[in-house]
């Protein structure tokens, strides 16, 4: 991963430093698990002392918590962007699932640290990124329960199918790669198709 990729993940993230510590966190806990993974072994791949990690992070917890916390954010933020390109449930579903697929696809390996690592978060970390996956889930709900209502989708449980629809998209992280035939536009809009036909509606 390089300097620009890191300020594309976390333009926010000041100072360079900090992103670079990011970088190797995502490195060192999507290669070794967070549990493996030593403060020592995320500043050596940030090319640094292990005394300069704390200088940004007061601890390995911190740290995943802030790529957790900013990765959470940004599929959030797609998923609302999204729905602000269409009224009509069946395209906002469509919208939602190329571009959530497609973010795990090309983000793959931060992807799988914000996605997996997940528990390794102390309590109250783990409430705040929790109450942003209910804040996507029930974005997604609302537009299923809402294509329900309107006959555009067959569903009986609009909690199950959005949780089923957010699955999908989450599990691209654990598989993708940059051998993937598909590219992450192509593997977003495949989904989308499947998942049309999963809540009951024939993809255009």
């Amino acid at each position: 991963m390089t300097t620009s990729l890191s300020a594309e993940l976390w333009p926010d993230v000041q100072p360079e430093t900090a992103r670079r510590l990011m970088l190797a966190g995502v490195e060192s806990f999507a290669k070794r698990g967070y549990h493996a993974t030593t403060t020592r072994d995320i500043a050596g791949a940030a090319g640094m002392s292990p005394a300069a990690l704390y200088v940004h992070f007061p601890s390995k917890a911190a740290l995943l918590f802030e790529i957790s916390r900013s990765g959470h954010e940004q599929t959030l933020a797609l998923v609302e962007n999204a729905l602000e390109k269409a009224e009509d449930p069946v395209e906002r579903i469509r919208l939602v699932v190329e571009d959530f697929v497609a973010w795990h696809a090309r983000r793959h390996t931060v992807a799988r640290v914000v996605q997996y690592e997940l528990n390794a978060l102390p309590e109250k970390e783990f409430e705040v990124v929790t109450e942003l996956r209910r804040r996507i889930e029930r974005i997604v709900r609302d537009v299923i329960a809402a294509g329900a209502e309107s006959g555009a989708f067959s569903v009986t449980d609009s909690h199950t199918a959005a949780r089923a629809v957010l699955s999908l998209g989450v599990d691209v992280a654990r598989w993708y790669s940059e051998r993937t035939r598909q590219t992450p536009a192509e593997l977003g809009k495949d989904y989308s198709e499947l998942v049309l036909r999963m809540l009951g509606t024939r993809a255009a």
